[in-house]
């Protein structure tokens, strides 16, 4: 359970850290503002129209009797649209990463420089368009994973008393753990660190995994909160991704020490 708060505290030094380096903070919200606007112009297409989409795609329900196809097609709607914002929530971090790739290598670059005993950062040496190719592709392939969570706990949602209590709480975790697979994958794969091993270096500690992606997913959910904390969060998750690494990071000594006598 320790690591539970070893991962949120990352997220707070992330904070801090984009905070003392206000210009790269500053850049760092374009990427999330374009990727804000391009989401709420699709949910917004999607409240307006979805309903006629949905009549479009269920012609066979016209014959039926009053009221059961507009219940139908309502309900349909209604569901749709909570699979789109789902999807929406748990793709953001990867669009806005693949947007913003350039400068978030950047700054986990920088991240990386600041807090290294020796002062320097692992660097890629991949051209740009490779970059962006093995990040869009692992990307492609998170949200597939993470597309299968979301119909299954969408299922699981019309339970009874679990569907409305357990089922949202495990739902902030999964997300959780594919957001900070998402932020790591930033500083891992300057490391040549491939999906399947940042996975399973993951998975190897979920409770820190937790700590960090589980706060940060709830919130994500205000998109406005998400913007901002997008460059805090990358620069967390490199630190986060030195630690699953076990590699030295200045001021970890006097961490270590603060958290013994604390406990």
């Amino acid at each position: 359970m320790r690591d539970l708060g070893v991962g949120f505290r990352y997220l707070i030094k992330g904070q801090r850290w984009v905070a003392r380096h206000g210009g790269q903070f500053g850049f760092g919200l374009l990427p999330g503002l374009i990727t804000l606007v391009l989401y709420a112009a699709a949910l917004t297409a999607l409240a307006l129209w979805g309903e006629d989409f949905v009549a479009w795609a269920t012609p066979f329900a016209d014959d039926w009797s009053s009221p059961w196809p507009g219940l139908f097609r309502g309900l349909l709607t209604a569901v749709l649209f909570a699979l789109s914002l789902l999807l929406a929530v748990i793709t953001f971090t990867a669009v806005t990463l693949l947007i913003g790739q350039p400068f978030y290598e950047s700054l986990s670059e920088s991240v990386d420089r600041d807090v290294s005993p020796d002062g320097t950062a692992p660097e890629s040496d991949l051209p740009l368009w490779r970059e962006l190719w093995i990040s869009g592709r692992d990307s492609l392939r998170i949200v597939a994973r993470a597309a299968v969570w979301g119909v299954l706990l969408f299922a699981l949602g019309f339970v009874p008393v679990a569907g409305q209590t357990a089922v949202p709480v495990l739902g902030f975790f999964v997300t959780g753990f594919f957001l900070t697979e998402e932020l790591t994958a930033v500083a891992l794969q300057r490391r040549d660190v491939a999906l399947r091993d940042r996975l399973a270096l993951l998975r190897s500690r979920k409770t820190l995994i937790w700590g960090f992606g589980t706060p940060l997913a709830v919130a994500f959910l205000v998109p406005f909160v998400a913007v901002f904390l997008m460059p805090g969060a990358v620069a967390g998750a490199t630190l986060l991704a030195r630690d699953l690494r076990g590699e030295e990071t200045v001021g970890d000594a006097t961490d270590r020490q603060r958290e013994d006598a604390a406990s």
